[in-house]
């Protein structure tokens, strides 16, 4: 009887210490790190050097008048030609979303061509008006790279800096004065100086090697107005000047190179990939 006993608890014990074994939980214990691939780095000096095609709008001008008519006058109508431009700099990229540089441009001879009314002894006339300006645009500028895609890194920036503004000598032709038969011109002296300015851009740059980027973009300048032609007239005192102009806006379409010194930049390579990855260790 006592073995048959035994047997019977056995029976019942069995089955219950093996489900409490088989319901145990699982643990997975921590596996060894994941090994990934380096990159290279995001940060390091470079210089660059750009080309571009700017449109300048010109925003007006105020010029003293004499004679008949005393009083300000202005341009009834003006245009402003394309020209090219051509600029190097250098900066730093902090990381794969910032950096900064310094630029210096040199915006190529840009045509003006204007007219005015104003008066002729006691009857009113019109002129035509011409001279051309050029620039050296030094600025400081900032950007956001927004992150890359297939080597292509889209960006945005601004800077703030200054315009050596210079205006050639400005020819005042009047072809209808009554009392001077024929073609008569006045020319007045260009002036040239310093000026405020400052610029807001956006583009994509494009990895060709790990150390050479290129960079294609929109960029629009706002120049401050200044002095933009000198007083001249005939004798007795009858003429106009000096002039003052209100200011360019400048849309250019850029593009250029820019090198990275060092071991250059991450954006040439691929993601960053596993090289290998530990199975998960479980345990009882």
């Amino acid at each position: 009887m006592a073995g048959i006993g035994a047997g019977l608890v056995a029976g019942f014990a069995g089955p219950s210490l093996a489900a409490d074994i088989t319901d145990e939980p699982l643990v997975i214990r921590d596996p060894a790190p994941v090994v990934y691939e380096e990159q290279g780095s995001y940060s390091g000096w470079y210089i660059r050097g750009d080309v571009d095609y700017h449109w300048s709008k010109f925003r007006g001008a105020d010029y003293i008048t004499y004679g008949a008519s005393p009083g300000t006058g202005s341009f009834d109508h003006h245009k402003l030609k394309g020209a090219m431009s051509a600029g190097i700099g250098a900066g730093y990229q902090f990381d794969n979303r910032f950096r900064t540089d310094l630029t210096l441009d040199w915006l190529a001879k840009s045509k003006f061509r204007g007219g005015t009314s104003g008066w002729c002894g006691a009857s009113q006339c019109t002129s035509v008006d011409t001279t051309s300006y050029s620039a050296l645009l030094l600025l400081a500028n900032a950007y956001v790279d927004l992150g890359t895609w297939h080597r292509i890194t889209p960006y945005v920036g601004g800077g703030i800096g200054g315009a050596h503004v210079k205006w050639d000598k400005l020819d005042n032709t009047i072809c209808d004065d009554p009392n001077n038969p024929g073609c008569s011109t006045t020319t007045h002296g260009g002036k040239k100086g310093w000026r405020f300015a400052y610029s807001l851009a956006a583009g994509a740059s494009y990895c060709l090697t790990k150390n050479l980027d290129l960079d294609v973009g929109y960029r629009f300048t706002r120049i401050e107005g200044g002095k933009m032609f000198d007083y001249a007239g005939p004798a007795g005192g009858i003429g106009a000047g000096p002039g003052h102009d209100k200011g360019l806006n400048n849309h250019e379409v850029r593009g250029g190179l820019r090198y990275t010194f060092g071991e250059g930049s991450g954006r040439c390579e691929e993601p960053q990939t596993v090289v290998y990855e530990p199975e998960p260790i479980y345990t009882k």
